[in-house]
């Protein structure tokens, strides 16, 4: 377990960098105890990928049960994969893997948002699936 919370900490530092917002993602990461119990839910899916003991790639999703029939979707968080490995297959070949944990939890999709100008995104995502125009808001708790 001491060894996946290295590794997920990795990758927030990757995601950190590949998406330019390095303070969000390594300043105030959760302790040992709460990132160990994350990486153990169901609910919550990390993908690494690796060159070496580098990590040059990763996939964060949940599991999102549904109410209107026993099935469960899965959800794209995040996913990047660093500068110096673009262009190889590996937000792929992560997507893939995904696939194949969602086949063997009996998730019925996966769905995943891309921003406007984000063009390598949103390339990737129609290439693997189907594209929905859709609105998203943020409705903030503490309003």
């Amino acid at each position: 377990m001491r060894e996946d919370i290295e590794i997920l900490r990795a990758m927030l530092r990757m995601f950190g960098k590949a998406f330019e917002d390095l303070a969000t993602y390594t300043q105030a990461q959760p302790d040992d105890a709460y990132v160990g119990s994350l990486l153990a839910n169901n609910s919550f899916i990390a993908i690494a990928a690796l060159s070496d003991t580098r990590i040059v790639g990763g996939l964060a999703a949940y599991v999102l049960p549904k109410f209107e029939q026993a099935r469960s979707e899965i959800y794209i968080y995040d996913l990047a994969v660093d500068a110096d490995f673009r262009r190889q297959g590996i937000a792929t070949a992560l997507i893939e893997e995904l696939k194949r944990i969602a086949r063997a939890r009996g998730a019925y999709v996966i769905f995943v948002q891309a921003d406007y100008g984000d063009d390598p995104a949103i390339a990737l995502y129609t290439k693997m699936g189907i594209r929905e125009e859709v609105l998203h808001f943020d409705i903030h708790s503490n309003d």
